[in-house]
């Protein structure tokens, strides 16, 4: 029987099969692995390969994929509102820009130009009924801008924190470029005044100077071109000074300062 001979680089041909394999292999030919039985192997190209998630991680899946349309809507909502804040600003910035480029509005100014003090009995230990006659003066110097003072406005006369007397301004219009003078009446009713208030008023009357405050609150309506605003609180609050507290007295010094609140 002749040799078989094999080439030099390839292996020797394979053992031949046992008698207990149904088919004979081909010689020349390697041998296949032959899967075990049950189980199964399938091949699937890469590209048809996709990932299903957990059905607990679908589920916070689904409901964030909800929540990000609203999240989204919120978002727009609030850089609309934003936008439309920041457009009427600018409108207002430049409207009032324009107003004061055309009507130079110019503060009003506030002073008490006189008082006379009645019924102001220290020597007597029962309740007094002091009596101010307050000429106030407003002055409006503005030439396009009118004012309306109204009603409900009060005067009040304070000495240390005590209320003496209180009263109010007449309602009127006051005109461009225009000075009112108004002479009010103010009026106490038993006020009661301690020990330790009348020596102090007794001993600043003997010094002749008396320091009283005088408060004025007032609203009022200010009338631009044919325009008129809404109502706006005028305070005007005045330190002075008396040399004695009679009919005759007169003011040595007075401090005026006044505040706007547009609502």
């Amino acid at each position: 029987m002749a040799d078989r001979v094999h080439p030099r680089d390839s292996s020797p041909a394979s053992s031949p099969p046992s008698s207990n394999n149904s088919g004979e292999v081909a010689a020349g030919t390697h041998t296949k692995h032959v899967p075990s039985p049950g189980t199964y192997v399938v091949q699937v190209p890469k590209d048809q390969i996709y990932r299903y998630p957990p059905p607990g991680n679908s589920r916070r899946y689904e409901a964030l994929r909800k929540r990000k349309p609203r999240r989204s809507f919120c978002c727009r909502c609030v850089c609309y509102t934003f936008s439309l804040l920041l457009i009427l600003i600018i409108a207002l910035g430049i409207t009032a820009a324009v107003l004061y480029l055309v009507f130079r509005p110019e503060a009003p100014k506030y002073t008490i130009s006189d008082i006379a003090i009645k019924n102001f009995n220290l020597t007597s230990s029962s309740p007094v009924s002091p009596e101010f006659d307050v000429t106030v003066r407003a002055e409006n110097p503005n030439n396009k801008i009118g004012i309306y003072y109204r009603k409900g406005n009060s005067v009040t006369v304070f000495y240390s924190d005590v209320r003496l007397s209180n009263g109010k301004l007449p309602a009127f219009y006051q005109p461009t470029n225009n000075v009112t003078v108004c002479q009010t009446p103010l009026k106490g009713s038993n006020v009661l005044l301690g020990n330790a208030v009348k020596t102090a008023l007794r001993n600043e009357q003997m010094k002749g100077k008396v320091p009283f405050k005088v408060n004025i609150k007032a609203p009022v309506k200010v009338k631009v071109g044919a325009v008129k605003t809404w109502e706006i609180t005028v305070k005007v609050k005045c330190d002075i000074t008396v040399n004695t507290l009679t009919a005759k007295s007169k003011i040595i010094s007075k401090d005026c300062k006044y505040s706007v609140r547009l609502w």
